[in-house]
Order: structure tokens, then sequence, then C-alpha cells
């Protein structure tokens, strides 16, 4: 009965202990997140999905931006099955800067998570000029946006490729930025120094710039997860492709826009198949404010995707203990709820923050390989190939500063990351065409 009949006291005397807990214990215990209105750029892709899902599950009301160009409105029906709440959905490139502010003027977001955007290193290399148009004006035009509507808080999915060739590791943020090795790289490089640019004129933007690592993994339910379109750029995707066909036939025709070109990118025209009328302001905006109905669009055909018969290992040349490229994986869900911590810090006011996402642990490609083999129950074939344009030997972080001041850590390892990835390519065989 006192349980019941003093509930409405309940928050009253719960907060005051959680400040208490809080002050004693420093920052590792945050205050309870308030709900906010928050706009997701590159939402349908990978990264932006999971985030999405994390965002509706800690009570936030979500408005994604994507045009579509590398993703698939079947991952956002599952978000919102799995979260058991509806998405507003409008079909924007960043580029297209009216009807950008036309999404912000009716939503009224109050906070940004920034994803979409160009992230293919060597694609970036011989395409450097989209690369700046894409990345950087489209964060631009976003910022404007922003600020006209008063919109205070901006996440941005920034990226270790920042730090270019570190000189030792692990790498925390204090290590100089900018020394990049491809036009990737600097697009995140130039906004970064942006928004602190922007940051530091407007006092009333918050921003914090997530530098993560290499994400990888699936949702524990096997309903998203990265959906590698063309010929990926990225090793997990390349381990998919391998190990899906060793165990399941590709029963349909796959994209001809690579994941190599960005989780959600806001590349070239709007997708096949969607009437100009649909597209509304401008001929590219459109809204979902329900789950999507109906099949999803049917992938257009490229030659041998999916007919991978082994794993190309670029570089086995490197000053590495087995002489093959080291990175530092995160599970993709680990990576979101990062997002959803930053977010929660800058409802606390913090002007312009910086964070490293990552485990704090290198893997090299040949240990992913032996990972990924033992989590789908056979030895996976690769070969040997030329380095790529612009990768570098070692890069693994120290993420201690995330820990101290978001209370985050990277939760899952190598184990969860490599069987997450195989239970979701196993049950879509041919990612979200297969529904």
């Amino acid at each position: 009965e006192l349980l019941l009949s003093g509930s409405a006291l309940m928050p009253r005397l719960i907060c005051p202990l959680l400040l208490l807990l809080q002050t004693s214990l420093g920052s590792r215990i945050p205050p309870p997140a308030v709900p906010q209105t928050v706009l997701v750029t590159g939402g349908v892709g990978y990264i932006g999905s999971h985030t999405v899902l994390e965002l509706l599950s800690a009570g936030h009301e979500v408005v994604v931006v994507d045009n579509l160009c590398n993703s698939n409105l079947e991952c956002l029906r599952r978000v919102q099955e799995l979260a058991g709440r509806d998405v507003a959905f409008h079909e924007v490139d960043l580029r297209d800067a009216d009807a950008l502010s036309a999404v912000f003027a009716q939503h009224k977001p109050t906070a940004v998570v920034h994803f979409a955007g160009l992230k293919a290193v060597g694609e970036s290399v011989a395409e450097p000029l989209l690369y700046y148009q894409v990345n950087v004006q489209g964060t631009l035009n976003l910022v404007q946006a922003m600020l006209q509507q008063g919109c205070t808080d901006l996440v941005f999915s920034s990226s270790a490729t920042v730090y270019g060739d570190p000189a030792s590791v692990p790498v925390d943020e204090s290590f100089p930025a900018g020394r990049c090795t491809n036009p990737y790289g600097f697009s995140k490089f130039f906004i970064e120094q942006i928004l602190r640019d922007v940051s530091t004129a407007n006092p009333q933007l918050n921003v914090a710039l997530l530098r993560y690592f290499n994400p990888v993994g699936a949702h524990p339910s096997g309903r998203i997860g990265e959906d590698p379109q063309g010929i990926p750029n990225n090793l997990m995707p390349f381990l998919q492709q391998v190990g899906r066909d060793r165990s399941a036939p590709r029963t349909g025709s796959t994209g001809s826009t690579s994941n190599t070109r960005g989780t959600s990118s806001t590349r070239g025209a709007p997708p096949a198949g969607v009437p100009p009328a649909a597209r509304g302001a401008r001929g590219r905006q459109r809204e979902r404010a329900s789950p999507p109905t109906g099949p999803p669009a049917p992938r257009r055909p490229q030659v041998a995707v999916g007919k991978r018969p082994r794993l190309s290992v670029f570089g086995d040349d490197y000053p590495t203990a087995d002489g093959t490229g080291v990175r530092d994986y995160i599970h993709v869900v680990d990576l979101a709820k990062g997002h959803t911590a930053a977010l929660l810090r800058l409802q606390q006011g913090s002007g312009c923050v910086t964070y490293n996402l990552g485990t704090g642990v290198g893997y090299s490609v040949l240990d992913m390989v032996r990972a990924f083999s033992a989590a789908c129950g056979h030895d996976l074939p690769y070969e040997i190939a030329p380095r790529r344009p612009g990768d570098v030997a070692v890069v693994y972080s120290d993420a201690s500063l995330a820990a101290g001041e978001l209370g985050w850590k990277a939760e899952l390892g190598l184990e969860e990351m490599c069987s997450d990835t195989w239970r979701w390519i196993s049950a879509n065989p041919n990612g979200f065409s297969s529904s």
C-alpha cells in the first residue's frame, strides 16, 4: 500500500538520491535523460539504424533523414518493429538545403545525430571533390538549419581516420588530428574544425565529436545489421560475403551502389522507382510517419556480387605481428549506446567536446578471419592482395575519457561481434532484400 499510495512521491525521493550518488561518485553515474525530438541523418544506415533503436528505447522521439542511396527502408521498418514505436521519415539529400530546412521547420528537433556521408577510403582518393561536396557541404547545410531553428545539440559521427598514421598507440584525444592519409579523413577533420568554430561563435550550440574506430557486429535479434551492397570496402562485409556464400545461395540480385560508400550516404539521385511527385519538396523530400509497408524495393542487379570465393587481405607486409593491419573493432550496439550517452552529456551543456569510442584492443585482419571462421563453423579462404591507398598499419584507441565523462564503455567482445554478425547474415542471406 505504501508503494502504491506513495508512487507519485517516488521520483521526488529517487532523484535526490541519484544526485547524492552522482556527487559522491563523480561523473560515473549520468543523470536521467530528458526525452527529446532527435533528428538522425543517415538513420536508415548501419550505425544510424542501431542508434535510432537505442534512442527510441531511451524514450526519445526520432525523425530520420536519409536519401536511401545506400540503404533500404526495410531496415527502418524492422527498427520500428523492434522498438514497438513509429519513426517519422523524410527522404532528403543533405545537399538540398531547402528540403532540409523544411524538415526542421516541421518537426522542430532539439538535437541532431549526424551520420550521413560518404566513407570509402579508396573512393575518396579517386573522387575527392565528391567527398568534400557531400560530407562538408552537407554538414554546413545541416548546421545552418539547426541555427535557424534554434536546435542546440549535435552529435557528430567523426572517425579515427582524423589521426592519420599515429606515431604510437593507443590513441587518445590529445593526439594531433589532421594528419590524415586520404580525403575521407580530411573531410571528417574539416567538419570537426568547422563545428568547433561554429560552437565558439554560438555558445548555445553544444557539439560532441565522436571519433570511433571500426564498427562491426549486428543487433543480437538478428533483425538488423550491416547489409553489404556491391564490392565492400571494410573487412567485415567482405567476411560476411565469403561466409554467406559458403552457407546459403544468394537468391536475388544486389544493389549497384556499394556499401563502401557509407552506411547511409548523401550521394546521388533519389532511388529508382520513386515517382517525382512522391518525393515532395524540390523533388527529394518524402515523409513516412508510420512503418513502411509492403515488400522492400528490389535492388538493382550487379554482376558477381555474392559470388566471392575468398577474402582479399589488403597487405601482409605491415610492421605487425602477422603482417596484416591492426584495428580497434567495436560492436555496433556499443557504438550506438555511445551516441545516446553523448546526447545525454550535451543536455548538461558542454560546448564542443571530443571522445574516442573504441575498445582499446587491436586485432589484426587475420585475427578477425579466425574469429569469424569460428563463429560460422568453417575456415574462410583468403588471399593476399596489395595494400589499399590511404590505409595505415596500426590504430587502436584509448577511450578512457568517454568512460570518465560519459559513463560509457564498450562491453561486447570479439566473440559477440562475430557471432552476432553471423546470426544476422545467416537469417538474412540477401540482407534486407531477403524479406
